[in-house]
């Protein structure tokens, strides 16, 4: 038998291990996987156990799942801390809400609306914000999405603070988002398709620039990248994300109110991702499914329950600084380096 050539030798293996690596599924895309697969198989496991609340329960996850991922892109991404993003949740309820008011039904409408006056409001309002940085970014977005609360609060025909019933769901075709199970799977279809998005992003091109802006602005300015300009983007593809989940909830709650766009929602936002893990997009999903699963349990047994909710999400915190989605890098980490000594051993 004839010797193998060292170089040849030496490529074949290079080959080989950059197919195991390619094969290689880390814990975080396991875990966005099997999030995924579950959701996607909650109304057939809420029929099979006649708890049809669950399909309504879960919808509410997707729906605040999406506008968490949306503040993912803007904060773990691109590092803009914005305390107002609940601005464009509640543009969306309030565009489907107000069409619907007006005899329009048509969900292509409400989804081309939705899209295109929360666009309009982010390119605005980013433009100015984006002046800033720090501390003063996060309260001109404060003060934008407070001015537009009291806008809808001030709107009397449209029920003022206490809000309206929508007068109609949004139908595209012969399917309506008033049937909670297509609303559910429009919803998880919007979600996974998001979370896939989201794990080629951030290994995209403008994704690592858009990391390296959030690492060191100044020197991804000197190297000839238009931060501002990215960062803008960013604000604007996240606002149109954001009002689309809104634009679900309506459909899904029946009803539009000014406090979908309080900072108080901005503030359960901002939590679902911190809790989760900012910068992974499947951090969010699992911060939005303690959040709101915790929150329905809590509330079960004392009323009571913001006192022991509190203290909960403290602790998650300090135990895990990069999230709940810290408990899968650390596993991935842990197997990279005895993946490492077996290779020096060797």
């Amino acid at each position: 038998m004839m010797p193998i050539p060292v170089s040849v030798s030496s490529t074949a293996s290079a080959q080989s291990a950059a197919g195991t690596e390619r094969r290689r599924v880390s814990y975080v895309d396991r875990f966005g996987w099997l999030l995924a697969v579950l959701l996607l198989a909650v109304p057939a496991y809420a029929a099979m156990t006649g708890q049809p609340f669950l399909v309504v329960l879960f919808a509410r996850i997707a729906i605040f799942a999406i506008a968490a991922l949306s503040l993912d892109l803007m904060l773990g991404v691109g590092g803009l801390v914005s305390f107002g993003h609940a601005l464009y949740f509640g543009v969306g309820a309030y565009v489907t809400g107000m069409l619907a008011q007006h005899g329009v039904a048509s969900g292509t409408v409400h989804l081309a609306t939705t899209l295109a006056a929360c666009a309009v409001i982010a390119l605005v309002t980013g433009a100015i914000a984006l002046r800033t940085s720090g501390i003063a970014f996060i309260m001109i977005t404060l003060a934008f999405a407070q001015m537009f609360y009291f806008f809808a609060v001030s709107l009397r025909e449209y029920g003022g603070d206490d809000g309206f019933a929508l007068a109609s769901a949004s139908r595209f075709g012969s399917l309506s988002l008033g049937d909670s199970i297509t609303l559910y799977y429009v919803a998880t279809g919007l979600l996974v398709a998001l979370l896939l998005f989201g794990r080629r992003f951030l290994k995209s091109a403008a994704g690592m620039t858009l990391g390296g802006i959030r690492i060191n602005e100044r020197r991804m300015r000197a190297l000839g990248v238009p931060a501002t300009q990215m960062k803008l983007a960013v604000y604007v593809i996240a606002a149109m994300l954001c009002g689309v989940a809104g634009m679900l909830f309506a459909n899904l709650t029946q009803f539009v109110a000014p406090s979908y766009m309080s900072w108080t929602m901005s503030g359960d936002l901002i939590v679902m991702v911190v809790i989760g893990g900012a910068g992974s997009f499947v951090g969010p999903l699992i911060g939005t499914l303690v959040m709101v699963l915790l929150e329905e349990g809590l509330k079960s047994v004392t009323e009571h329950w913001m006192l022991v909710m509190g203290p909960l999400i403290v602790i998650a915190v300090l135990l895990s600084r990069r999230g709940l989605i810290g408990l899968a890098y650390a596993l991935d980490a842990r197997r990279e380096r005895s993946r490492a000594s077996r290779g020096g051993a060797q």
